[in-house]
Formats: structure tokens, sequence, C-alpha cells
């Protein structure tokens, strides 16, 4: 499985797109949203630079998409209006994300992003410029010293590929807790050759002085197969696990699946940074969301009070792509109404949280 060519997220705005099933996603950027704020401000005012370029990576497509990179124009603005600058600078904004992405989807979103900053903004906003970056953020992906501000959200957890030597994972699909030593150590081998890879591009992306802001899904536990981060993906190998049982899947393709993902916890990612060398870490802080993206919401229908349903289309639209091309798309139905049965029953019996680290970062002199 080449993970460059099928990790995306669901395109298009049907009921199991991403675009109507990332409230979740959008909770954790506003969550992070303070340390952003001060990132962006400090960057500026210590730089005062006359364009402003920004790389969001992982865009995805959607509402989120274009979330950040508002909020971040609308930051500076404010700033230079508290410094008394008649013009902010321009803005250079790349949307970066594999190339099975919906970059159509964002293109069509781009005049009415623009008309909504025009009218909140006025005669203070200056030009600026979009441009679709397809590729992976393992590889160089823009000119030396061309960047000012790198920002990805949920998406550097994904691994540039499944890592090898896995194959006694058997009836797993991601690290778990039978999961044999051998590929944990697998998984976090291939997460730190990675994020090292990951920080050394961006370290010759960025200007001196830049900076970078990273939100991952991680733990909090030094145990890499602890509930907290394994959880959500045990269910969904229990009921494929189940379907295998039935005949309705080979277990030769259940035992040859694995997700390329890693959810380190802060110590991981800092040991990484401080390896690397290039940057220097300014905030590294953990979150936590619950699973389901409604709870303590006014839901806008009943089927929205169930949270195993809310789950189970949440992880649908990033999971269903992966999972389409190894077992096929005929199953698909079958396979998240088991899961959504299954979440709902355990959410019913414990709490249920996603756990986020972000860490914020200056490129070194």
């Amino acid at each position: 499985m080449e993970v460059i060519e099928v990790l995306h997220m669901n395109g298009g705005i049907g009921d199991t797109s991403y675009a109507n099933n990332s409230l979740l996603q959008q909770k954790v950027i506003s969550m992070t949203k303070p340390i952003r704020e001060q990132a962006i401000t400090d960057l500026y005012c210590s730089s005062l630079p006359k364009k402003l370029c920004i790389a969001d990576l992982g865009c995805s497509s959607g509402p989120n998409t274009l979330f950040v990179v508002s909020e971040l124009i609308k930051t500076v603005n404010t700033i230079c209006k508290k410094l008394g600058h008649d013009q902010s600078p321009e803005f250079q904004v790349y949307l970066n994300d594999l190339p099975g992405n919906d970059f159509n989807a964002i293109f069509r979103c781009l005049p009415r992003f623009h008309a909504n900053l025009r009218n909140e903004m006025g005669s203070a906003l200056s030009p600026c410029f979009f441009t679709g970056t397809p590729g992976s953020f393992y590889d160089r992906l823009f000119a030396t010293e061309s960047l000012h501000f790198v920002h990805s959200s949920y998406s550097v957890h994904f691994l540039s590929k499944v890592p090898e030597g896995i194959e006694s994972n058997k009836r797993n699909i991601y690290m778990a807790s039978t999961s044999p030593p051998s590929v944990v150590k697998a998984y976090y081998d291939q997460f730190q050759t990675d994020f090292s890879m990951f920080l050394k591009y961006r370290s010759q992306e960025l200007v001196t002085g830049g900076r970078m802001v990273l939100t991952l899904l991680g733990r909090r536990s030094d145990d890499p197969t602890s509930k907290e981060c394994c959880y959500i993906w045990e269910l969904l190998a229990v009921a494929l696990s189940d379907m295998v049982s039935e005949g309705l899947i080979e277990e030769e393709k259940l035992d040859s699946f694995n997700i390329p993902k890693y959810t380190p916890c802060p110590a991981e990612v800092k040991t990484e940074v401080e390896k690397e060398g290039s940057f220097a870490i300014d905030r590294l802080e953990v979150s936590e969301v619950n699973w389901n993206a409604y709870h303590d919401e006014l839901c806008p229908s009943d089927e929205f009070k169930d949270g195993g349903y809310n789950v189970a289309k949440c992880m649908r639209a990033v999971a269903e792509p992966i999972l389409v091309s190894h077992f096929g798309k005929t199953i698909m139905d079958e396979v998240f109404r088991r899961y959504k049965e299954i979440i709902a029953d355990r959410m019913s019996k414990e709490r249920a949280e996603f756990i986020n680290v972000t860490v914020s970062m200056t490129r070194k002199g």
C-alpha cells in the first residue's frame, strides 16, 4: 500500500464526506487558537514582514481548510492596527495535502472566502494569494527560506508508510495491548524517522525566526499502546474481526492491514525536536476532546444525539479511503454499521476522549 496514493479524507459534500463530518477537528483548532495567536504575534512583531507566507500542511477540504488561515490574517490585521500601521502585509498562503485531496472543493470556496474577508476587514486588507501544493510533507514542498509560518492540525501523526516488520500484528490494525513489542518498536522507529525528516525539511523552508505550530493526536501516557490513543482503532479491529469470523472478510486481508499512524506523547515530540536541532520549543501542551463532537452541543437533530453514530461518521470520513484500498468498497456500510454499535456500547460505559499534543516552535538561526 502506497500511503501517498490512498491517504486522504472523503472528499465532496456527501453524507460521509470530511466536509460534513469534521466538527471534532474544528473544535481542536478552536481549542488551540491561543497558541497560534501567540506564535503569529511574536513572529510579526519581531520581523514586521511586508509579505507574510503561510503554509497549512494536511489542509484537507471543507469548512476547516480556510478556518485557520482566516484566523491568522485577522490576528495580523489586529496587530497592525495596534501598531498604527495603515496596511497589513500581503499574504501568500500555501495549502498542502496529498494528491488525492479534494483541492477542487477548496478552490471553489476561495471567491466567497475573499468576499467575506473584504466585508469584515475593508480597506485594511492587503492582497491575499492562494496556491495549492499537492505532495507529502515528508518531502521538500517549498523553496528555501520562503515561509514565515507553518501550521498543521491532525495530520503529522500520519506516517509516510506502514512500518516494516509488523507481520506478527495479527487481528490488530494498529498498535494494541495485544501487539508484540517488536510491532510497537517498529511504529516508534517509523515515527522517529518521519518526524525528523519533517522537521529537517521545514527548517529548510522557513526563514530564521519563522514559527511552526503542530497539533497531533497523541497521548499523555508513556505507554504507546494505552487506550487513550489506540482504543478507537481497537474497536474498528473488533468490527473487522467479527466480519472475518462470519466469513465476510478474508482473514489474510485483516492480518495484512495496519494503519500508518503514530500518536506520540509530549516527551517523544520534545525528544525528536531537540535531537533534530533546528527548532526551539516555545510551548508544548496537551489537551483533550470528547470522541463525540456533539458532546455538550445543541444537536441539530435527534440522530446527532447518538454518540456512536457521530464518532463512526467522523472516523469513516477519515479512514474510509484507506480501508477501501485494502478491503474494497462493497463492505464499507456494514463495517461502519457494526463499528457504530461497538462505539456506542463502549461510550455508554466509559469516558472516551482524544488526546491532543500541540507544539509551537521557532526556527533557530
